[in-house]
C-alpha cells in the first residue's frame, strides 16, 4: 500500500493550540483593559474561561476572561466552557458536554494522545477531535477534526490516526508532532477496521493488528461494496439468530495484521514515510471469531514482536448456551506474510471452562496473562488471573492466587490489566465496593508462587484505562471518572511518590458542570440474611439542611452489576439530583464488587433477597433520623433491564405502594418470554435450567415471574422499550403497558425503533430524559423539565379517552 502525500491543512479545522503562554496572556490583558475601558456594558456577558484540558484556571481567575476562538470555525467547546451557557447541569448539558477519551502517552512520556467527541444540539451534528496533550505545559493541540476521524496511536515518535474513507475504506494517516506540520496517508485499507494496536519491532519497522469483519473467503469485509439482494429472507438452522441488536450473518469478526516500514527519506525530506504491507487475516482457515461479539474490542487481543494473543469462543459449542472461551497464541515470524500453517496454539487451563478476556503481553513479549472464568454458561462468574510465563510454551499456563477451595485467594473479579515497563508488576482494575479500584501485584516466574493479594492503590472514582508511562520502571498513566467528573487523568509512579498525581480533570473536579464532591456519599444498611448492603447517595448541588427532598430510588441492571462512582451518559445520578431529588442507588444481593458469593447469591433468587434488600434500604430512608432530609412520601423508583424487572416485581408487591410512580426501561415482564432472548445462558443459569426440564425448574421460572403478580399493580408506570432490543424483546414492554392500560392505571409507553437495549443517539437520549423527568416530576411536585421546550416524541393516541 503506497503512501499518499498529504500536506497538513493549516485552516482552523487542522492544528490549533489552546491559548497559553506569556504572549497570549499579554494580548488578553491588553484586550481586556481596552474592552473594559471603552465597552463597559459588555462585561456582564463575558464567559469564565478555564483551560479545557487541565481544568486549571488562568492566574487571575477572579476576572472574567473571554474564551479565545478562531473564526469562522471555533474549537469544540470543552466541558469547562459549556456550563457557562447553562443555568444548571441537566440532560442537554450532559449530552453535549465533550466526551474525552483516555490519554495515551508516548514512549518518552512527554505527550499524550486523546480524542474528544462533542454533539451539538444547535447543528445536530457530532464532531470528533484528535488532540495532543503536552504533559509538561498541559497545552492541548488540535491534530485533526476532519469528518470521519476516529482512533489515534503512537507510531514510534509520530502519530497514526484512522479516518473513514470513500466507499467504506479506512485511511491511515501519519502526522508528525514537530515544527514541519505535515501529514500524509500511509495506507488505504479496503474496508472498516478498528481497535488498532502497534508494536515496534526495530527502528522504522512497526507491526500492526486491527479488528475487522471477514467475508466468507477470509478477506476484509466491506459492507458498502455488497450488492443488495433481491430478497431479504434469512434462513437459520442453528443459534444464534439475533445478537444484541443485529441479525447474525455469515461474516465474522477477525484480526488482520501487517507491517509498517519507514522508507529512506528523499532529498527534500527530513524523514522517510511509512507504508503498510497488505493485511493478513490471522484467523484464516480457522472457525475462530475474535474479537468476541456482541461487544468486540481491543481487550480481546494483544500484539508482541513475535505474534498475537487473543481470546475466542469455543467454535465447537453453541454460542447461545455456552460462554466457554479459549485463549490462543499465534506465532508470527514475518508480519508481512501469513503465519505458519499450524495456526494458533490453544491455551487450555484445567478447570477453567468459562468466558475469557483481557490477554496482555509483557513488554518484551516473552510472557503473557489473561483472565478466565471457571463456569461455562455463567457470564458473571469470577475472573481468575492466568499467567503464561513463556509464550513459547503457550499451552503451559497456570492460575495465580490459587486457593485450595478453588475459589481463589482474591475475592475480586478483575477486568483490565497491563504490565509495568520492567515486566515485574501487573496493574489490574476490579469492581470494589461501589467503585472501580486500581490494584498492583508482583509477577513471579512461577505463577503458583503468586500468593500475596493485589495491593489497592490510592485512587478515587472508577478507573477504566491504564497505559505504561515513559521510561519509568513502574510508572502508569490512567484514566478514571466519578459521579461528578467525566474524565480524570492521573499519574502513578512509586519510584517518585507513593501518592497519585492528578494530571488533568476535565471538569475541574465537577466545578465546570456545577457539581461538587460534597454531593455524593454512601450508606451501608442491614439487608436480607443480615448481610451489609451499600448504596450510593447523590444530593442536589443546592442542597440545604433542614429542607426535605423527594426521593429517586434507582435499581441497577445486570442483574450481576453495580452502581459505581463513575460517570454515565445514560443513567447519570447527578441529572436526577439537579432536578431536586436525593438519589439513592442501592447495590443489593447479586451486585458485583462485594465478593463472588454476594454476586452468586442472586441465582434462583431474582425477586427474593435483592427485593428484600431494596425493602430494607427504603425502610432505613423512611425511619432513620440520618435521612430526615428525604421525603419518602414523594418517592419514585426507576430501573433498566434487571432494574426494569424489579420495577414490575415491585409493582406487584408491597414496596410498590411506597412509590408515586415507576419507570421501567427494557424490563422483564414474563420469565417464559426469556426464551426469545439472544443469549440463552442468562435465564438457564440464573433459573437453574430449562423450564421444561423438571417440575422443580419449572417452579423456579414461575416463582420469579412478575406477570404472576400483575393483578396487584396499582402504581403509575412509564414503560420504555426499544425495537432493536434483542436481549429483552419489545414484547416485554408492550405486555407490561397492555396490563397497565387494561387495569386503567396511569401509564405511558415510549419506544425508539432504531435503538437497542440502550438509548445511544443524542437526540433520542434527550427525548428519553425529557419524558422520564417530566413523568416522575409531575408525581412529586417538581417543575416540568424544559417546560414544553425542546424535542418531543411523536405523541400517538388511537382513541379518545374519557
Amino acid at each position: 500500500m503506497v503512501p499518499e502525500k498529504r500536506p497538513i491543512n493549516m485552516a482552523p479545522s487542522s492544528r490549533r493550540a489552546i491559548w497559553t503562554g506569556a504572549t497570549a496572556g499579554t494580548v488578553i490583558i491588553v484586550m481586556m483593559y481596552l474592552l473594559f475601558v471603552f465597552f463597559p456594558h459588555v462585561q456582564s456577558n463575558l464567559l469564565f474561561y478555564a483551560d479545557p484540558v487541565s481544568g486549571v484556571a488562568p492566574a487571575s481567575s477572579s476576572t472574567a476572561i473571554p474564551i479565545p476562538t478562531t473564526a469562522p470555525n471555533p474549537p469544540i467547546m470543552e466541558a469547562a466552557e459549556i456550563i457557562s451557557t447553562a443555568e444548571r447541569f441537566d440532560p442537554e448539558v450532559l449530552l453535549s458536554a465533550p466526551r474525552r477519551s483516555a490519554a495515551d502517552p508516548n514512549n518518552a512520556g512527554t505527550h499524550a494522545l486523546y480524542s474528544v467527541g462533542t454533539y451539538s444540539f444547535d447543528s445536530h451534528k457530532k464532531t470528533t477531535e484528535i488532540r495532543l496533550f503536552d504533559m509538561k505545559t498541559t497545552q492541548s493541540t488540535l491534530i485533526s477534526n476532519e469528518e470521519g476521524v476516529s482512533e489515534s496511536h503512537w507510531l514510534e515518535d509520530e502519530i497514526l490516526y484512522a479516518k473513514s474513507g470513500a466507499n467504506g475504506t479506512t485511511e491511515l494517516i501519519v502526522a508528525s508532532i514537530g515544527d514541519d506540520m505535515e501529514e500524509y496517508t500511509a495506507a488505504i485499507i479496503p474496508g472498516p477496521i478498528s481497535d488498532i494496536k502497534l508494536k515496534t519491532l526495530e527502528e522504522g519497522r512497526v507491526a500492526m493488528v486491527a479488528a475487522g469483519k471477514a467475508a466468507k473467503n477470509g478477506s476484509l469485509f466491506n459492507p458498502e461494496l455488497v450488492q443488495k439482494p433481491r430478497s431479504t429472507g434469512l434462513l437459520y438452522d442453528t443459534l444464534m439468530v439475533r445478537h444484541w441488536d443485529y441479525y447474525v450473518k455469515s461474516e465474522k469478526n477477525a484480526l488482520f495484521y501487517g507491517l509498517f516500514e519507514l522508507s529512506t527519506p528523499h532529498v527534500t525530506e527530513k524523514k522517510g514515510r511509512y507504508s503498510l504491507s497488505p493485511l493478513q487475516n490471522a484467523l484464516l482457515g480457522t472457525d475462530l471469531e475474535s474479537p468476541i461479539a456482541p461487544f468486540p474490542g481491543g481487550d480481546h487481543f494483544d500484539i508482541s514482536s513475535t505474534g498475537l494473543i487473543f481470546v475466542a469462543k469455543d467454535p465447537e459449542l453453541d454460542p447461545a448456551i455456552n460462554t466457554k472461551c479459549n485463549a490462543y497464541h499465534l506465532a508470527i515470524q514475518d508480519f508481512r506474510h501469513p503465519a505458519a500453517p499450524a495456526g494458533p496454539t490453544k491455551i487450555q487451563v484445567s478447570g477453567f471452562d468459562g468466558a475469557a478476556t483481557s490477554p496482555v503481553f509483557s513488554p518484551d513479549g516473552k510472557a503473557a496473562v489473561f483472565l478466565q472464568m471457571k463456569e461455562n454458561g455463567y457470564e458473571a462468574d469470577k475472573n481468575h488471573l492466568i499467567v503464561i510465563p513463556n509464550v513459547g510454551l503457550a499451552s503451559i499456563a497456570k492460575e495465580a492466587l490459587q486457593s485450595d477451595d478453588g475459589k481463589g485467594l482474591w475475592d475480586r473479579s478483575p477486568s483490565n490489566m497491563i504490565f509495568s515497563n520492567d515486566g515485574k508488576t501487573l496493574y489490574l482494575t476490579a469492581p470494589d465496593e461501589g467503585k472501580g479500584s486500581l490494584f498492583s501485584i508482583e509477577v513471579k516466574d512461577e505463577p503458583s508462587q503468586m500468593k500475596d493479594l493485589p495491593e489497592v492503590l490510592p485512587t478515587t472514582g472508577d478507573v477504566s484505562t491504564i497505559y505504561r508511562f515513559g521510561t519509568s520502571d513502574k510508572g502508569i498513566l490512567f484514566t478514571s471518572s466519578s459521579l461528578i467528573d467525566n474524565s480524570l487523568w492521573s499519574l502513578y509512579d512509586p519510584a517518585t511518590s507513593s501518592t497519585v498525581e492528578t494530571v488533568s480533570s476535565h471538569t475541574r473536579n465537577g466545578e465546570a458542570l456545577g457539581l461538587s464532591p460534597a454531593q455524593s456519599s454512601t450508606m451501608w444498611f442491614d439487608g436480607a440474611n443480615d448481610h451489609k448492603v451499600q448504596a450510593l447517595i447523590m444530593k442536589p448541588s443546592n442542597f440545604e439542611s433542614g429542607k426535605k427532598y423527594p426521593l429517586a430510588f434507582l435499581v441497577h441492571g445486570g442483574p450481576q452489576g453495580a452502581w459505581d462512582d463513575a460517570w454515565s451518559t445514560r443513567w447519570n445520578l447527578a441529572v436526577f439530583a439537579e432536578q431536586g431529588y436525593v438519589v439513592v442507588a442501592p447495590n443489593p444481593t447479586g451486585s458485583t464488587g462485594y465478593g463472588q458469593d454476594f454476586t452468586d447469591a442472586i441465582q434462583n433468587n431474582w425477586g427474593g433477597s435483592p427485593y428484600d434488600d431494596l425493602v430494607a434500604c427504603f425502610e432505613v430512608l423512611k425511619t432513620s433520623s440520618d435521612f430526615d432530609y428525604i421525603d419518602t412520601s414523594r418517592a419514585v423508583a426507576l430501573g433498566a433491564s434487571y432494574g426494569g424487572y424489579q420495577m414490575n416485581w415491585i409493582n406487584g408487591h408491597d414496596l410498590g405502594r411506597e412509590f408515586k410512580a415507576l419507570v421501567c426501561h427494557d424490563g422483564v415482564f414474563s420469565m417464559s418470554n426469556q426464551m426469545s432472548s439472544d443469549e440463552q445462558y442468562f435465564p438457564t443459569h440464573d433459573l437453574k435450567g430449562y423450564f421444561w426440564s423438571s417440575p422443580s425448574v419449572m417452579s423456579n421460572w414461575d416463582r420469579w415471574d412478575p406477570a404472576r403478580y400483575a393483578g396487584n399493580w396499582t402504581t403509575p408506570a412509564l414503560i420504555i422499550h426499544n425495537e432493536k432490543d434483542y436481549r429483552l424483546p419489545i414484547s416485554e414492554g408492550l405486555a407490561a403497558f397492555n396490563v397497565l392500560q387494561l387495569r386503567k392505571i396511569d401509564s405511558q409507553f415510549l419506544t425508539f425503533p432504531d435503538e437497542n437495549h440502550w438509548v445511544l443517539n443524542e437526540e433520542n437520549s434527550l427525548v428519553w430524559h425529557t419524558v422520564v423527568l417530566n413523568w416522575i416530576n409531575k408525581y412529586v411536585g417538581l417543575p416540568e423539565y424544559r417546560q414544553g421546550k425542546g424535542p418531543k416524541p411523536e405523541r400517538v393516541s388511537t382513541w379518545k379517552k374519557q
